[in-house]
């Protein structure tokens, strides 16, 4: 039971640390840019102050409630798996990025109405902070899942 209890308070202070980190960069680059301006940080890679209604690569854009719906979807499954095996070894950390960056990207449909997005790297759309700890939560929730019982 003392696993599954460090468990939550684990994730609680992931999700508190990626929503922190990418509330904050939204601040800065929306405070120094105009939407739709851009500077270069270095060749093929700049800072754009955009907005993405839509998911990932700006797909289903325009599409509020379907995104919403699929959104909740997932985030009630991954908070039942994770309720059922709180105790399992570093299922915390994956769960915890995944719940913080669409925390973050949330807490921007609520308020602007989309995802604020700025890292904008040549031949590739742009993202965020939040966008990174959910790509990077996807790939350590399969590591971990994948984990053979001797790493659990």
């Amino acid at each position: 039971m003392a696993a599954a209890a460090a468990g939550w308070g684990r994730v609680g202070a992931t999700v508190a640390l990626v929503l922190a980190l990418d509330q904050v960069t939204k601040a800065l680059v929306t405070s120094s840019l105009a939407r739709g301006e851009s500077v270069e940080v270095f060749y093929g890679l700049e800072l754009t102050n955009t907005r993405n209604t839509g998911v990932a690569f700006g797909a289903l854009q325009g599409s509020g409630a379907i995104v919403g719906a699929l959104i909740a979807v997932v985030l009630v499954l991954l908070i039942g798996y994770f309720a059922l095996n709180a105790a399992r070894r570093w299922l915390w950390l994956p769960v915890g990025m995944l719940l913080g960056g669409a925390s973050g990207n949330l807490v921007d449909r609520v308020r602007e109405g989309a995802v604020i997005d700025f890292i904008d790297p040549v031949a590739w759309p742009a993202f965020n902070v939040a966008d990174m700890a959910i790509v990077g939560g996807a790939a350590a929730l399969l590591y971990v899942l994948e984990a053979t019982p001797a790493e659990r």
